[in-house]
């Protein structure tokens, strides 16, 4: 995934991940409508994402909305939707993984402090600051997308990835 909004990379996977739906791809899953718009942002599917993202009440659906937000790039409008998400439990793994590459301190995780570092690291493409913002984004990609996808367990909630 780029740092800046791009194009589709595939028309077969939004094409699969739109027939599928969510609750196909996701049945069982702690958030699916989540995990469907993370899928969307992995091929850069920006506008599916968004709209996707857009349309779910959690922090989770805030989160990806921040993403993509920060992938337009409207810093203002993700830090909106950082705010909405909240502290995510995704966070103490995220700061201490973005830690090892020098990005943030690895006892807190600050979305807000990510964003200036992606806008600094667009200024510079192809440059050590890109590498390491693409790495740290993959990872925050994982981290959601996993605990999107999670299963529940029965009648219950999963547990933290």
């Amino acid at each position: 995934m780029p740092l800046t909004r791009g194009g589709c990379s595939s028309a077969v996977a939004r094409k699969a991940l739109q027939t599928a739906g969510a609750r196909g791809l996701f049945a069982g899953s702690r958030a699916p409508e989540a995990a469907l718009a993370g899928l969307y942002l992995y091929f850069s599917c920006w506008d599916e994402a968004h709209e996707a993202a857009q349309n779910i009440p959690t922090p989770e659906g805030s989160y990806w909305h921040a993403i993509v937000h920060r992938q337009e790039p409207d810093d203002w409008n993700s830090s909106y939707w950082f705010r909405q998400a909240g502290r995510h439990a995704i966070f103490p793994k995220l700061a201490e993984c973005a830690a090892g590459f020098g990005i943030g301190g690895a006892s807190r995780w600050d979305p807000t402090e990510f964003i200036a570092v992606c806008a600094e690291a667009r200024r510079e493409p192809g440059g050590d600051l890109e590498r390491r913002a693409l790495e740290v984004q993959r990872i925050e990609w994982q981290l959601l997308f996993d605990y999107c996808a999670a299963k529940t367990a029965a009648g219950g909630t999963s547990s933290l990835v």
